[in-house]
């Protein structure tokens, strides 16, 4: 059985997971843990917890499709505008309590998954208590994910680098996994705040130097203000690339459909555009690439989980 891990954070590697536990695999989800914004940021204050969004999504993803939905549904709620809880998601409360109930983040995380009955495997990217920050080109500093996300700076203003503060060092089993793994896959997910905070921790980029897996990266299908201005696909990949001690990717996936003008217009009020595919450029970067319509176009552009599945078992 083929070790594949995947590494990422957000909402972006949510459809990769929920497309590939369909396959006879087995599966690590290595999840980033620097978010401080939302219900995820309040509980991380107030309890001085691991951020639990992007973990909480993971576990969404890799349960069961079978069987009562129920529990899984309860993951995913999400608390009304009239409710004194406003903001919270039902599963990040839930986590909260069985890391008080439990003693710990990662035996809150192996628990949420015996009780959705999940047969893969999620990691936090590191257990440790960081921030994490961006120096713009023009020397200013940004300091925490969710003001990186959604910039009250100049978003115009390109990120120089992001970094981790304090220090943070790898999970053990993080890294155990990746040195294991046969594939190793990155993203999609927002460049700076949800992909590269993972190769920030001390030990990440050792793993990814050490491993023998094929590396695959899925880009993004759309540029986000504030991280990826007018970025083609060379600039994801080369930004990638500072990060960890690899010259090349082996693979990355990008998507060749056109998107419609419909939902082109919509970004537009986000200032986001479609990613240019550069191809002599981005060949700089990667030993393969592969094009392919691997989108889902709906009220929003996302990949999807069925067709980027299909597209990594083919490797």
């Amino acid at each position: 059985m083929k070790n594949i891990v995947v590494i990422g954070g957000g909402s972006g590697i949510f459809n990769v997971l929920k497309g590939l536990k369909n396959y006879p695999i087995s599966i690590t989800s290595i999840v980033t843990t620097f978010d401080n914004g939302g219900s995820t940021g309040i509980l991380r204050d107030e309890f001085g917890i691991l951020p639990p969004g992007d973990l909480r999504r993971s576990l969404v993803a890799l349960s069961p499709d079978t069987g009562d939905s129920t529990i899984r549904d309860l993951f995913s709620f999400r608390f009304p505008k009239e409710s004194s809880l406003h903001g919270h998601s039902f599963g990040n409360l839930f986590l909260q309590a069985l890391d008080s109930v439990t003693g710990n983040e990662v035996s809150a995380i192996k628990k949420a998954s015996e009780i959705l009955n999940i047969k893969n495997k999620i990691f936090p990217i590191s257990v440790d208590k960081a921030h994490l920050c961006a120096e713009l080109e023009n020397g200013e500093i940004i300091k925490g994910q969710t003001n990186i996300d959604k910039p009250k700076h100049d978003g115009s203003v390109k990120i120089k680098k992001v970094f981790l503060e304090p220090n943070a060092i790898i999970y053990t089993e993080a890294y155990d996994a990746i040195i294991n793994a046969d594939i190793v896959v990155m993203g999609p997910g927002d460049l700076y705040t949800s992909i590269i905070p993972n190769f920030l921790v001390e030990g990440f980029p050792d793993a990814i130097e050490q491993t023998k897996a094929k590396i695959i990266y899925i880009l993004n299908i759309m540029t986000k203000w504030g991280e990826t201005n007018n970025f083609k696909a060379s600039d994801f990949a080369k930004a990638l690339l500072l990060y960890v001690k690899k010259d090349k990717l082996d693979y990355i996936i990008c998507n060749n459909s056109k998107i419609n003008s419909e939902l082109t217009e919509k970004y537009k009020g986000e200032k986001a555009e479609p990613v240019l595919i550069d191809k002599n450029e981005l060949e700089k970067y990667a030993n393969n690439i592969i094009e392919e319509d691997v989108s889902l176009q709906a009220e929003i552009v996302r990949h999807d989980a069925k067709k980027i599945a299909s597209v990594i078992m083919s490797i």
